[in-house]
């Protein structure tokens, strides 16, 4: 068959009917940069750091360093983890062979055309939808498509899809099908719309800095009309710019601002991620998403596909039972096992006969229109191996091999006859030799891991393509209890609640069933996740609040999920999880220091607006504070082990926590600064709120690191000789504008600290008798707010 001449190629392409087609292999860059730039606390603090700029003093914009940690940490991590899928993606590329002007052409997928005349043998990809011409035993895997493991064969006239592989045989196919019109295509075409990983922590965070900016507005409207009058007399703000105290006005509203943002706990959530991210890197685990390490602490349903996430896709001889005293079946089937040509099936069993293979001397290649394959020895005898229907009588052999067969593993017959037939096999003339039974080779960490899952009170569905009684049999050498439920009598949605709710394994599912059982799952208030290698995993991974693929997956599976376990190891997942869980436990821990700090920063503004005063502190000084009790300290507490289970209501405990210490430490500051300038210069007034604060707020990071180990109380001890260095360097007091105070004024911050220290020490302790906060795994029952 001569194929497409080099003129019809040229009018096809002309036309556009070519295979090309944008193929999705990870996250744009410009998505990245998007997501990670353009937030509500970048816009923010950019606006404060502009400001600041005017003022002309940058010590006052030392906060920005943060926002731009934060972007690098986000956009490096997930560019890492983009090239490294492009990569993979490059590496699985596939060749098409083309009969072209009666020659074969070897050309990449995107050049063939349609009605090209493509020539398939064992191993190639179909990469385009075509029709048979011609076919020699064509047998597909399709398992990447429909899940279903079982390979599928096609005669002359009938279909094949892209995105399926030949398994056996030959054939020569006509595209019918080109770029987006393939079957894979449209099957990919929704899922290269991205959409962001839901990360509690960073909702947790967005949803504070909703709440700050719903306020922000008015507040900076009330302190420039305060700053007025308190500058100049008058409430209109012009006056500033009159008399020229524009300047200060401006100082003490970024103070404001800046005091009411939590910004260090956006980055110390992106840092914390981006290094559990690096570690488990180094385990060849890819974190596509830095929030995707979170979110497997919050699973609670971990849906499988059994082809290539519970097997490797590879098939293994389970057993053998010898039926005669012929001891020459192991030559038999170690010459069948050596053919060259050998299927995936006989292929595997070199393993246990290649060492007594027989010399052969004649063969028949297996065919699955007569559904066996054969040898003669060199000796003379003459052996099949194939279906049991086909080669056995009727009888007690036959039936014990139906029985294995209706559990769901691949069962074949070993005979003995005179002479290899032709075709059809006289079944009255053959002596069973042996059975022989096959399974789909299992991960060795398959099992362990599902019983890791178990005991964290993880529910694990197993959603496969394949038959039910293969679905079970797999499932049974895992001791997964219960009997696989056949998907296609699950006739509408209502049908298919009820089978989830009595039963984890699934045969026949249609990645639409995936789909909608991912979605069911969530609308009950599940965090579900995901794995699987194949497009029909595809949408699924996608939907699920946790996509994990394999290494060895398509790149379009590879690119919708969150995670990729680069090795194909199963056995990785345990890791995730417990790095997952030490970031949320940690966080949580912390993010109360930040938002604290939140609630007493909405205070001074409110306060000192309100009392006509000049704003407590400058900038510097409470980043200051805040460094020293929050951002050095997180950071350290955020990388330590926790193996807590997650807990649900992060937001709801944070904020009442945070809420009620936050009003201690105001009121502490706000008083102790009042006092002050009643007796002191507004800059000794400054400094001594500053200690008072920083009293406090140490405190609030004192009982927050219970219970304290040899790294908690190095980290306090090293906190207190900082503040103390600063104000004994004078370059510390010059630039953080800190003043050398008094004996009275230091006595007066000393003691108002330390009494909010004390307030600060009962709201903890009624807090972690309510469960606003632990120091420890929660204990079952536990009153949780």
């Amino acid at each position: 068959m001569r194929g497409l001449s080099r003129s019809e190629v040229a009018e096809r392409v002309a036309l556009g009917r070519t295979n090309a087609t944008r193929r999705t292999t990870s996250r744009p860059l410009a998505h990245i940069l998007r997501d990670n730039v353009f937030t509500l606390f970048n816009g923010v603090l950019t606006a404060c750091f502009l400001a600041v700029l005017v003022l002309g003093d940058l010590r006052d914009g030392f906060f920005y360093g943060i926002v731009v940690a934060n972007v690098a940490i986000g956009v490096v991590q997930e560019v890492r983890a983009k090239r490294a899928l492009d990569r993979l993606a490059l590496l699985a590329a596939p060749v098409a062979r083309v009969r072209r002007d009666g020659t074969t052409v070897t050309l990449s997928p995107d050049d063939v055309v349609l009605d090209d005349v493509v020539l398939l043998a064992p191993g190639d990809q179909v990469v385009a939808d075509a029709v048979v011409l011609e076919q020699t035993e064509l047998t597909l895997d399709e398992s990447m498509l429909t899940g279903e493991s079982e390979p599928v064969q096609r005669q002359e006239g009938e279909p094949v899809l892209s995105g399926s592989s030949v398994a056996a045989g030959t054939a020569l196919v006509r595209v019918t099908a080109v770029g987006a019109e393939a079957y894979a295509a449209k099957l990919t075409a929704e899922i290269r719309r991205h959409s962001l990983a839901f990360s509690e922590l960073r909702g947790a965070t967005n949803r504070i800095l909703v709440y700050v900016s719903w306020i922000l507005a008015p507040i900076v409207v009330v302190v420039l009309a305060s700053r007025a009058f308190a500058y100049t007399g008058s409430l209109d703000i012009r006056a500033l710019f009159i008399d020229d105290r524009w300047r200060d006005a401006l100082l003490d509203l970024i103070a404001s601002v800046v005091g009411m943002i939590p910004e260090g706990l956006v980055l110390l959530i992106s840092l914390a991620f981006g290094v559990a991210a690096i570690r488990l890197a180094a385990q060849r685990v890819l974190v596509q998403e830095l929030a995707a390490v979170e979110i497997l602490a919050r699973v609670d349903v971990l849906c499988l596909d059994k082809t290539g996430t519970l097997t490797d896709g590879t098939i293994v001889l389970d057993e053998v039972t010898a039926l005669g005293d012929d001891a020459r079946f192991a030559q038999a089937l170690g010459a069948i096992a050596a053919d060259e040509s050998a299927n995936a099936t006989a292929r595997a069993l070199r393993e246990r006969f290649a060492a007594s293979a027989g010399v052969a001397a004649r063969r028949i290649p297996f065919s699955s229109s007569r559904g066996w394959s054969g040898v003669e020895l060199a000796d003379g005898s003459a052996w099949l191996l194939g279906a049991p229907e086909r080669l056995l009588p009727d009888g007690e052999v036959r039936e014990r091999a139906s029985w294995t067969a209706a559990e769901g593993r691949r069962t074949l017959a070993l005979v003995q006859v005179e002479r290899l037939p032709d075709d059809v096999v006289d079944q009255a003339g053959v002596r069973p030799a042996a059975l022989l039974v096959f399974a789909e080779s299992l991960r060795p960490d398959a099992a362990e891991t599902l019983g890791f899952f178990a005991r964290q009170g993880v529910r694990v569905l197993v959603l496969s393509g394949d038959a039910p009684d293969t679905v079970s049999a797999l499932v049974r050498r895992l001791d997964v209890e219960g009997e696989a439920v056949d998907a296609r009598t699950l006739s509408d949605d209502d049908a298919l609640a009820r089978a989830l709710a009595t039963s984890t394994v699934f045969g026949r599912v249609t990645p639409d069933q995936k789909r909608a059982i991912v979605r069911m799952l969530q609308r009950d208030g599940h965090t579900v996740a995901v794995t699987g290698d194949g497009v029909n995993d595809a949408m699924a991974i996608k939907d699920a609040d946790l996509g994990i693929a394999m290494g060895s997956a398509t790149p379009a599976t590879r690119a919708v999920s969150r995670i990729v376990l680069l090795d194909d190891r199963f056995e990785a997942l345990p890791s995730v999880l417990a790095y997952g869980r030490r970031v949320i436990a940690n966080v949580e821990r912390v993010a109360n220091l930040y938002l604290a700090k939140t609630v007493y920063g909405i205070l001074f503004a409110v306060a000192f607006a309100a009392l006509l005063v000049p704003f407590g502190f400058l900038p510097r000084q409470l980043t200051l504070v805040s460094t020293l009790t929050i951002g050095i300290p997180s950071f350290v507490l955020a990388l330590a082990p926790n193996g807590k289970r997650y807990v649900p209501g992060i937001l709801r405990r944070l904020t009442r926590y945070a809420a009620a210490t936050g009003v201690v430490a105001a009121a502490t500051a706000i008083t102790v600064y009042l006092v002050g300038l009643r007796l002191l210069p507004l800059p000794e007034a400054r400094t001594a709120a500053t200690v008072a604060l920083f009293v406090v707020a140490f405190w609030v990071l004192c009982v927050l690191c219970r219970p304290l180990d040899r790294t908690r109380s190095a980290l306090l001890g090293a906190m207190l000789l900082l503040f103390a260095a600063t104000f004994l360097v004078p370059f510390g007091r010059e630039f953080f504008a800190l003043e050398v105070l008094p004996v009275p004024a230091i006595l007066l911050a000393v003691a108002g600290g330390s009494l909010g220290a004390v307030g600060i020490e009962a709201v903890y302790r009624v807090a972690r008798r309510a469960g606003l906060v632990f120091d420890r795994e929660p204990q079952p029952g536990a009153k949780l707010s």
